[in-house]
């Protein structure tokens, strides 16, 4: 379902909020960031900045949006906000709890403006509970769902740091879910405005599934790499380095897949081991394959059983993701003229192909426009743009 005809007005800024409604950006929706009157969002300052002097987080973020600044703190300002509301489907903030009430821009108020309003809440830790009020960052979020005590080999190491903003990104993600959901509902008839409050560490401890079982019952209370079947513990599902440093991940859970591999690299005496629960025979196949997969370079094992059906693939840094035939077929990295490379919208239609502006807003750029839309004459803006109750 594309989102043509559906407005956003996007409250957030940094990376979350951003890339929630980037995605729905690309997938048709009119979004408008709603920006203070001040700083603004200033990820657009950020390092590193790109050839067009904008920081890189908010150009892959913010791109085809429209930005108005409003100063929510003066009557004047959320008037105005109120007027955009009228005309809008959806609103998305992520400031700290009560900080939308002492604005006057909460779900009950804005509701007054628009009875079928969608209203989405993204906070690190959600509306309610002991650490609602917490400050945070994508750190503390992989931490307390427990994400980021997995990535430690015993309780004696040091937790190691998620190579990317996995909590930011997954519920941003989330987000855009949560938005898509209530407007669909919406246009079924199933409901009419809706109020949605999303937590980065909720959505984090749900990426936990692999694991939950184990994690819920107790068998192990406390799972690590190597002490579950995704983490480590089948020598047949686990990532090898090669000869020159690199690594591999042979995946092969199915058994199919693991005598494939053995026939493929004149192993068919190993074909047995596979599904053995007897520690120390995984132990003796894992020192095998050590040995094995350092024979041969990365890039010569990807060539010597591409056309093997053996669930079995380079590691690839996110530098390389760009030379990879794989993305390269897909146009998955795309190079604008005019504008710096992106990583595209990760879905295709083949009826309605996504397309969206590569320019990104400066701060304010269509507060004209948008009051304009909203019934204000230019005497009026004018006075709103001197008074600095908008900018």
């Amino acid at each position: 379902m594309r989102l043509d005809g559906v407005r956003i007005l996007d409250l957030s800024r940094l990376l979350p909020g951003p890339y929630a409604t980037q995605l729905l950006a690309d997938s048709g929706a009119e979004v408008v960031k709603v920006e203070d009157t001040n700083a603004g969002d200033y990820a657009r300052a950020m390092e590193p900045l790109t050839d067009r002097g904008t920081g890189a987080i908010f150009e892959m973020v913010n791109r085809g949006k429209r930005s108005v600044a409003i100063d929510l703190k003066s009557e004047e300002g959320r008037t105005a906000f109120y007027r955009l509301v009228e005309e809008s489907d959806v609103v998305l903030e992520s400031f700290r709890p009560g900080a939308v009430d002492r604005l006057g821009v909460n779900y009950e108020t804005l509701r007054e403006h628009n009875e079928e309003l969608i209203y989405c809440s993204l906070t690190g830790y959600g509306q309610d509970g002991p650490w609602a009020d917490r400050a945070g960052h994508d750190l503390n979020y992989v931490a307390v769902a427990g994400l980021l005590d997995m990535t430690r080999e015993s309780p004696d190491t040091k937790p190691q740091t998620p190579g990317y903003p996995i909590g930011d990104m997954a519920g941003g993600l989330f987000a855009a879910f949560a938005i898509v959901e209530a407007v669909l509902a919406r246009e079924l008839g199933n409901a009419s405005g809706e109020y949605v409050d999303v937590a980065l560490a909720d959505v984090v401890a749900s990426f936990s599934q692999a694991v939950a079982y184990q994690s819920l019952t107790g068998d192990p209370a406390d799972p690590r790499p190597g002490e579950t079947p995704l983490t480590g513990a089948l020598p047949w599902y686990d990532s090898y380095e090669t000869a020159d440093g690199n690594w591999v991940t042979l995946a092969a859970l199915e058994p199919k897949f693991w005598r494939t591999f053995c026939e493929a690299v004149d192993r068919e005496d190993l074909v047995a081991e596979h599904g053995s629960d007897d520690p120390d025979v995984r132990a003796a196949l894992r020192a095998e394959l050590e040995a094995l997969f350092r024979e041969r370079t990365r890039d010569e094992w990807e060539a010597a059983l591409s056309d093997v059906d053996a669930a079995l693939t380079g590691v690839y840094a996110p530098a390389e993701v760009d030379e990879h035939p794989q993305f390269r077929a897909r146009g998955l990295v795309e190079r604008p003229g005019d504008a710096p490379p992106r990583i595209g919208f990760p879905a295709r239609h083949r009826e309605t192909p996504t397309e969206t502006s590569e320019a990104v807003p400066k701060q304010g750029e269509h507060t004209r426009r948008y009051l304009a839309e909203a019934g204000y004459d230019e005497a009026t803006i004018g006075r709103l743009l001197e008074s600095g109750a908008v900018r």
